[in-house]
């Protein structure tokens, strides 16, 4: 019986801003577990709690790293403007410029272990979550989909 409700998944009875929230915080996406990461940059490669795989398919952090270059141009050109508003008609130029060149030049590098955790739950959304997705418990071997299925990987070529 067919109730309107999605119940498809580990992810049902997530609501969108839980997840978004979840990973703009630096927590697991689906768990909320914190302490993802042993260094700065340096995240394990599942979660603690739910043993969800990160790295979910080949080039998954390319999202990563877009999510953080829009974040940062987006702050960047909100800044500018501000400042451009706040000064006008007489902005200021020069030693503004190297002010403005070392902090927003810092907010990729600050901001990067954030948009890890995010993208991985922004592909939660888009791509729900499979079985394959967990560890196995056989080490740290994960199905790769491409070895799973090469001849249709083969064909789409």
């Amino acid at each position: 019986m067919d109730n309107g409700k999605n119940n498809e998944g580990p992810t049902k009875g997530r609501d969108l801003f839980k997840l978004l929230w979840r990973g703009s915080t630096k927590a697991c996406p689906l768990c909320g577990q914190r302490k993802l990461f042993k260094k700065w940059v340096h995240m394990e490669s599942n979660c603690p709690r739910c043993k969800l795989h990160f790295e979910r398919i080949e080039g998954h952090w390319i999202g990563a790293v877009g999510i953080n270059t829009i974040v940062s141009f987006l702050l960047l050109v909100i800044g500018l403007a501000i400042f451009f508003y706040a000064t006008y008609p007489n902005i200021p130029t020069g030693r503004w410029v190297f002010w403005f060149a070392a902090c927003f030049g810092a907010i990729p590098i600050l901001f990067y272990p954030n948009s890890k955790t995010l993208w991985t739950a922004i592909d939660i959304l888009m791509r729900p979550i499979e079985e394959r997705d967990f560890k196995t418990g056989k080490g740290d071997d994960f199905v790769n989909i491409q070895e799973v299925l090469p001849s249709e990987v083969g064909e789409n070529l």
